[in-house]
């Protein structure tokens, strides 16, 4: 098994860069979990050098049993010792509500185990336990401050990721709108010799041309994931599905959420309206002045959506799946990979599929989701629908699609392990 370590996260507001730490023995591997270093300078010497500092670490009591503080940098010691393959694709990994970083933790293993010379992984601790309460636009504020201090501490990175789960897309969302920005470089178009004359006080704009590359957080934007995100928020008919349909217990949840989930519950429901405004999610399916929400998703050259079929009692196919009542796929859903048998159907999308539904519907009168399905499928989205029917974990499929640890030993939703193998193998890096 791939030797993995940890880093604890350093406070957004410092510029840190440690250098990744020196390898653990082989000899531990059957013994003790990853090894907790505290952020270091990566020793530049000779091969005694790192010894030393290995066996100086050693004796502090580097190597720790099985422990889990969240919030942490996952990356292949062996690939990031060497200069010639640190990892180059950042991978954030953002939890729901009442959640914390150790939910990531069995999927950001696996991540590393896969892509040992390809990812380093940050599962963000901004935002955990009763900070989810605190609204999806003050959550992303400090997802996005988070992310910055991250990419700080690693300058070799190129690219990023997002994968989210539940209410964390949503933070994921407004976060990338928060850092979206552009890259200027210039590009040489010209071919006559005399471009570069020393005659020439400057550069000739038949011999320059400046492009932009969209960037978020700097970055080249790769992959956006989202699993049983509740995109549409909750206030549609069977969007929370453990009210069962019922009219008047949807209403009255739309009138309480705020005293169960604080601003987020308002958020969720649509029941916000801060200094007139409209609600958050709906203006978070088109750009404003000072946050680009669709242009931050167009840039990524994926995006992708993970829904429970059935079985998930807090947010709805529909609206984690980002498709209307009648596009939902009608015939049984069956397992279509042995590899993966809790995946059951996988939709894309092309321009063309996004052109075509905008003209279809043009003439009809909408409503608040419809409003939000619109602007979100301005981009394409791939769709892939979960089913954990058969499953003794499915009365907890919300959480089993992300696959949580519940004890030390014991992982609570470990059927949802092939839905992270899928998501791992489809990764573009």
């Amino acid at each position: 098994m791939v030797s993995a370590l940890t880093r604890e996260a350093a406070d957004s507001g410092s510029v840190l860069r440690p250098k990744p730490p020196i390898p653990s023995l082989h000899p531990t591997r059957l013994l003790f979990r990853p090894c907790c270093f505290d952020p270091g300078s990566r020793p530049a010497g000779p091969n005694l050098t790192l010894k030393m500092e290995l066996l100086r670490r050693m004796g502090r009591g580097c190597f720790k049993a099985e422990h889990d503080t969240g919030g942490r940098d996952l990356f292949d010691a062996a690939a990031a010792a060497s200069p010639k393959s640190v990892p180059h694709h950042l991978v954030i990994m953002v939890n729901g509500i009442i959640g914390s970083a150790a939910d990531w933790r069995y999927a950001a293993e696996q991540f590393v185990k896969k892509l040992p010379d390809k990812v380093i992984v940050h599962r963000s601790e901004c935002n955990s336990s009763k900070l989810t309460f605190d609204g999806v636009d003050t959550m992303g504020e400090r997802l996005a401050e988070e992310v910055l201090s991250v990419v700080r501490r690693w300058p070799e990175v190129q690219k990023i990721s997002f994968v989210a789960h539940s209410l964390g897309g949503l933070v994921a969302r407004y976060a990338v709108g928060r850092l979206y920005g552009y890259s200027s470089t210039l590009a040489l178009v010209g071919t006559g010799r005399d471009c570069f004359s020393e005659e020439k006080s400057e550069y000739s704009k038949q011999c320059l041309e400046q492009s932009y590359e969209v960037k978020i957080a700097g970055l080249e934007p790769m992959n956006f994931i989202t699993f049983a995100t509740p995109h549409l928020g909750s206030r549609g008919n069977k969007q929370l599905p453990f009210l069962c349909g019922l009219s008047f217990l949807e209403r009255r949840a739309s009138e309480t959420a705020h005293l169960v989930a604080g601003r987020s519950g308002k958020h969720l429901f649509l029941m916000d309206n801060d200094d007139g405004k409209r609600p958050l999610l709906l203006r978070m399916v088109n750009d404003s002045d000072d946050l680009k929400f669709m242009s931050a998703l167009r840039a990524f050259k994926r995006r992708v959506a993970y829904a429970n079929a059935n079985y998930d009692h807090m947010v709805g196919w529909r609206t984690s799946s980002i498709r209307r009542q009648h596009e939902l796929p009608k015939s049984n859903l069956l397992v279509i990979d042995e590899r993966y048998p809790h995946i059951v159907y996988v939709e894309g999308e092309t321009a063309d599929d996004i052109c075509n539904k905008t003209s279809n519907i043009g003439g009809q009168i909408i409503d608040l989701e419809e409003e939000m399905i619109r602007g979100l499928t301005q981009v394409s989205w791939e769709r892939v629908d979960v089913s954990f029917r058969k499953s003794k974990q499915r009365l907890i499929a919300h959480s089993t699609i992300q696959v949580t640890l519940m004890v030390k030993t014991y992982w609570l939703n470990s059927d949802g392990a092939d839905v992270v193998y899928h998501m791992i193998d489809n990764f573009l890096l």
